[in-house]
Order: structure tokens, then C-alpha cells, then sequence
């Protein structure tokens, strides 16, 4: 159990790895931030429908699941536009740095689906990294829009990562995520259809934006949702939260690489962005002991 549970945590860091890949993509991606979470989620329906028929997984699910499941996909639909919103009036190391705030969310979040008090220790933990993130962004208040959008889609995420902890107890993986995309683009589809987006320049779209649109939904969505769902029944959504908090690390590193000038920051930046990796750390070393203790316990 314990080597399973060791095995999905390496699995949820190569998972995060994709998601800061996918911040690449938003910011090289032209098309404003609605559409593309809409192109986003319509392609990687598709891809999921494929892979359902040809392994000849079940559409079923029902009523109440189904509810659940239109709830939470409007929430990452929401989610996924405010932070890629929050890349595009910034960069991709505000936008990331600033999504670490979910840390916290999630610690508040938590304990009122799952029942529990509310660990010190994990609010301690989400408070430092409101200290990582005020370091960062009192030397960076040129970004204040950005970090708006970027705390919006933080809570967002910390509440669907939540809810899917709750939802893998009943439903497969691939079942959650088919629908919760298909009614977040549902959603999105009647949003566009009210404001009147849906016109001949919608589907006008560059052949670059194209190849980066199929990458973005097939890998960095369909992919990396069916399995960050799945790595739910491990491990616990504070410490999925805790772990995405290393988005940022990956993400800095390959848009430095990619954009060079535009995503340099000053030195208070990485301060504070090396605090947010160390408590990221912390929490790795106090799970570890926890479930060390209790395994002694029970021996």
C-alpha cells in the first residue's frame, strides 16, 4: 500500500510537470482566454469519447452524478479561464506563483466536505505561503490584475480538487472527468452563445494555435485529468494542493528558457518563491512522519 501510495505521489509530480507545461501553452497560445478553454475542453472530450470506445468504457452514470459532476465542471471551467486570463495580462510566473494561494484555500476548504477539525499545522503551512506570495508581489505591484485572476482560479482549483476527493469514493476516474469537461464546455458553449461570441472568426484560428490547441487538450488535459483524478484515492487533495505548488518551479524554469526577458523577475521574486518549495517540502517530511507513527501504532 504504502509503495502504491509512494508510486501515484511520483505519478501526481510528473502530472504537475504537464500542468506547468500547460502555462507554456496558454501564453504562447494567441486566442483570448474563453475560447481557448472552450477549444480546451471540446477537443479533450473528444479525445476521452475515443478512448472510452475503443476500451469500451461505460457512459452510465447517474442522475445525481451527473448534477455533481455539471456543478464541478463549470467550477474548472471558470477556474481554467481566470488563470489563463491571469497569464496573459501577466506572465506565466505570476500567474503560477500566485496559484499556490490554493494551498491555503484547500486547508479551509477541506475540512468542511471531509468532516474533520482543521489541522494547525496545514493552516500554519498555507499561511507561509501568503508570506512567500506578499514577499513576491510587494516588489511586483505592476501585476496587480494578474494576481486577481490567479487567487480566483487558486480557489476554484482547491474547491474541484475537493469535491473530486469526494467523488472518486463512488465514480471511475475517466467517468468524472468525460463529464466535467463535456459540461464545463457545455457551459462556456452557452456563455459564448449568449454574448454572441460564436462567429466565423471564432473558428479562425492560426495553424500554430492549432498544433499547441491539440497538444494543450489530448496530454496536458485528457491525460493529465483522468490521472489526477485516479491519484486522488492515495493521496489527499491538501496534499494534491501542497504538491501543485511545485507548478511553479517547472513552469518558471521552462518559460525562462521559451520567453527569456519577459519572464525574469526581480530577486525578491525568487525568495519567495523558494519559500513556497519549502513548505512544499515541509509537508512532504510531516506526512511522511505522520503516517510513519501511525503505522507503528498499529503494530
Amino acid at each position: 500500500m504504502q509503495e502504491n501510495k509512494l508510486k501515484n505521489y511520483f505519478h501526481l509530480h510528473f502530472i504537475v510537470f504537464i500542468w506547468g507545461f500547460t502555462a507554456i501553452l496558454g501564453a504562447l497560445i494567441s486566442i483570448d482566454s474563453v475560447p481557448l478553454v472552450w477549444y480546451r475542453m471540446s477537443l479533450a472530450v473528444m479525445f476521452i469519447a475515443i478512448y472510452f470506445y475503443f476500451k469500451k468504457i461505460s457512459f452510465k452514470v447517474d442522475k445525481k452524478g451527473l448534477l455533481k459532476f455539471c456543478i464541478s465542471g463549470i467550477i474548472i471551467a471558470v477556474h481554467w479561464i481566470t488563470f489563463f486570463e491571469a497569464i496573459k495580462v501577466s506572465n506565466v510566473s505570476v500567474a503560477l506563483v500566485t496559484m499556490s494561494t490554493g494551498a491555503f484555500f484547500a486547508s479551509l476548504i477541506e475540512p468542511l466536505f471531509f468532516k474533520r477539525r482543521i489541522k494547525t499545522i496545514e493552516t500554519i503551512l498555507g499561511l507561509l505561503v501568503i508570506v512567500g506570495l506578499y514577499i513576491i508581489f510587494n516588489f511586483q505591484s505592476n501585476y496587480t490584475l494578474g494576481i486577481v485572476y490567479a487567487l480566483i482560479s487558486a480557489f476554484l482549483s482547491a474547491l474541484f480538487a475537493v469535491l473530486n476527493g469526494l467523488f472518486i469514493k463512488k465514480y471511475e476516474a475517466n467517468v468524472i472527468s468525460f463529464y466535467q469537461l463535456l459540461f464545463g464546455a457545455l457551459g462556456v458553449s452557452l456563455y459564448l452563445g449568449i454574448t454572441q461570441k460564436f462567429n466565423i472568426k471564432f473558428f479562425q484560428i492560426a495553424t500554430n494555435d492549432w498544433l499547441y490547441l491539440v497538444l494543450l487538450s489530448s496530454v496536458c488535459t485528457a491525460y493529465a485529468f483522468i490521472a489526477s483524478v485516479k491519484v486522488m484515492k492515495y493521496i489527499t487533495p491538501y496534499t494534491v494542493m501542497l504538491t501543485i505548488n511545485l507548478e511553479p518551479v517547472y513552469a518558471i524554469f521552462l518559460a525562462l528558457i521559451i520567453f527569456g526577458e519577459k519572464e525574469k523577475m526581480n530577486t525578491e521574486f525568487y525568495y519567495g518563491a523558494f519559500i513556497i518549495l519549502l513548505i512544499v517540502l515541509l509537508n512532504g517530511i510531516l506526512k511522511n512522519k505522520s503516517s510513519i507513527k501511525n503505522k507503528l501504532k498499529k503494530k
